[in-house]
């Protein structure tokens, strides 16, 4: 039975799935190396929740609730007593492998330990630790209260009883599970990302500027958003980063990142997050 859930990373993914936890009853531990991410994500959390409050999707009441449910923590050994932990660090391999081994020796023996990760290996991932059985792939999609699909990404050695049980998890979170293998960019990302990549080379070879590159993709295939909109509110470092897992897993050039791509993340153009990315945010 899964009743403790700890949640690795207060970003934006993070407290996405810390809130949809709580939300749904489960007692949530939020850990973040820094208090001001954690203290940010408590803000974010409850914004989010009156927001469904007003559209009549939850309950008042179940404001306050929620939150109850929620305890943030800078201490990483204050998940050694979940029964479920999930890592949403940002999109790093060698960040996450650290995680990763440092997670096993601290969750109690027989938990599961999954990855939000969107592109990096889970069997990777699972052979850092001494229970590769139990650890799986559970991709949510951003923003997580809002979007249905989780993706479910089964390793080569994870079994097939935690394989059924992220499965069950996740309808219990009123999600609808997508499964893939473990290949870079599981389903989403191995078709969004290089979508996104060669848009931006599109602009970078002069064939239309990005506005009109964003409207033709959103009129003329029926996308809630053009990929310029959509690149700056996933981060353009995490976009580099998925196209940088897809182009080394594969050895591919059609997976190549735009020489445009790399500059903007340099420059520190990183999107909504930073400001500025294809569009600039500082101004109304």
């Amino acid at each position: 039975m899964i009743n403790k859930v700890g949640v690795v990373g207060a970003g934006q993914m993070g407290n996405g799935i810390a809130h949809v936890f709580a939300l749904h009853n489960y007692s949530v531990v939020l850990y973040d190396i820094a208090q001001t991410q954690l203290d940010k994500a408590l803000k974010t959390i409850e914004e989010n929740l009156k927001r469904q409050a007003k559209k009549n999707t939850i309950q008042e009441s179940q404001i306050e609730s929620t939150l109850k449910n929620i305890k943030t923590t800078t201490n990483l050994n204050d998940v050694s007593d979940v029964d479920f932990c999930i890592e949403a660090s940002p999109e790093n391999e060698a960040l996450k492998l650290e995680l990763f081994s440092k997670l096993d020796s601290i969750v109690k023996e027989g938990s599961i330990i999954a990855s939000n990760t969107s592109s990096i290996s889970i069997t990777k991932l699972g052979f850092q630790t001494k229970r590769p059985d139990k650890v799986i792939g559970m991709h949510f999609m951003n923003p997580v209260p809002v979007m249905e699909l989780v993706e479910v990404i089964r390793g080569i050695a994870t079994s097939e009883e935690t394989y059924n049980t992220i499965l069950d998890l996740a309808k219990l979170l009123d999600k609808n599970p997508a499964l893939s293998n473990d290949y870079p960019g599981f389903i989403v990302n191995r078709v969004l990302i290089p979508m996104i990549n060669e848009a931006i080379y599109a602009y970078y070879e002069g064939i239309a500027s990005i506005e009109d590159i964003d409207k033709a993709m959103k009129l003329g295939t029926n996308q809630p958003m053009g990929p310029f909109v959509l690149a700056d509110f996933i981060g353009l470092d995490t976009v580099l980063a998925i196209q940088n897992v897809l182009y080394e897993g594969f050895k591919d050039s059609k997976y190549r990142p735009c020489p445009l791509l790399v500059k903007m993340v340099e420059a520190g153009y990183l999107g909504r997050k930073s400001g500025k990315g294809f569009y600039d945010y500082t101004k109304k």
